[in-house]
């Protein structure tokens, strides 16, 4: 009977063990499918991460090819400015006005002018209109205001300096003169007045 006993005390260890190591099975197995959709959600991460890094290079490659000339063509715009200045200061020279060579000479400098003008359009570097436009900040710098009662406020009456784009990129805001109203005497004392 003992021996009945023992056996009985054995039999339910072994089921007891054979319950647990199933426990532990399901456990293990859970475990690993936890595993393995950890594994994938890392996997995915990995392979987003991986897109992003490519979008990333291929728009720094595609700003590098479309604005590496950017500092190349901003210090270009030196050359037209002084070719255009020089016109100006020869065609107001006293002296050279006598000159009978003098029209060639400038007829010269309008051509060089003109193919670095087409150059500058080739590559998509275009100069900004602003006669008889609204002043915008984004593509021009006020200089000075000028009362006119006729003009709008904010339109632009003078430009002092061209602007020009690169595409769609600001390479020199246009250097303008803007109009502003006239201001009565009386308005102006007012203003003294009120600062102090």
């Amino acid at each position: 009977m003992i021996e009945d006993n023992q056996k009985r005390a054995d039999g339910s260890k072994e089921g007891q063990k054979k319950d647990e190591g199933s426990k532990d099975k399901i456990k293990e197995e859970m475990s690993l499918e936890d595993k393995l959709a950890e594994s994938e959600d890392k996997l995915l991460r990995s392979l987003a991460e991986i897109e992003n890094q490519r979008r990333r290079f291929e728009k720094e490659i595609k700003d590098a090819f479309e604005f590496g000339s950017f500092n190349f063509a901003k210090e270009s715009l030196a050359i037209l400015d002084n070719l255009q200045r020089a016109k100006l200061a020869i065609k107001n020279d006293e002296i050279l006005k006598n000159n009978k060579d003098l029209d060639k000479f400038l007829e010269n400098i309008t051509v060089i002018e003109k193919d670095l003008v087409s150059i500058f359009e080739k590559n998509r570097i275009k100069k900004i209109n602003t006669l008889n436009h609204k002043f915008d900040p984004n593509l021009h710098q006020a200089m000075s205001e000028i009362e006119n009662e006729k003009a709008e406020t904010g339109a632009i009456l003078e430009e002092i300096q061209p602007g020009y784009m690169l595409g769609e990129r600001l390479l020199r805001p246009s250097l303008v003169a803007v109009a502003k109203k006239k201001t009565s005497k009386n308005e102006e004392k007012d203003k003294k007045k009120d600062e102090k």
